[in-house]
């Protein structure tokens, strides 16, 4: 949860946010610090993991953390949905509101106090549906096509 506590906007950090905000594809640490390491030669990996943590911790970005994927990292800090592909791991905003009123709803079902929720949607990305589609796999399991 970000504790809103301002942080020194350092020339990496800077970089850093201007790379993950030109990108919708919600990149790894790694991935970040491939883009990065182009505009900053010498910046390592573990400063640019030590700069995300911040940068979360801030309230400056977001860290999405889905079930059985690497963490990844999206300048869009308003509440929002995301949905992951199960063949590749891309990851990709779901676009419209929220769900209005689902932790009331949640709270009502369960003796939990209720902080927050992250909701993750799984499916098949574009490409791999036109990759699947394109090789003669029309979804049903086998391989083949009718």
């Amino acid at each position: 949860m970000a504790d809103s506590r301002r942080i020194k906007m350092t020339p990496q950090r800077q970089v850093i946010l201007e790379e993950l905000t030109k990108v919708t594809t919600h990149p790894t640490a790694a991935e970040l610090y491939d883009k990065v390491r182009k505009r900053l030669p010498h910046i390592s990996l573990g400063t640019v993991y030590r700069n995300l943590e911040l940068m979360t911790d801030s309230g400056m970005i977001r860290k999405i953390e889905m079930a059985g994927a690497q963490k990844r990292f999206d300048a869009m800090v308003k509440h929002h949905y995301h949905v992951r592909c199960v063949r590749c791991d891309r990851v990709d905003d779901v676009g419209g509101d929220t769900f209005p009123g689902i932790e009331e709803t949640v709270k009502g079902l369960c003796d939990y106090e209720i902080l927050g929720h992250r909701l993750e949607f799984t499916g098949i990305c574009p490409d791999c549906r036109r990759e699947r589609l394109g090789s003669g796999d029309d979804g049903d399991g086998s391989g083949g096509g009718p």
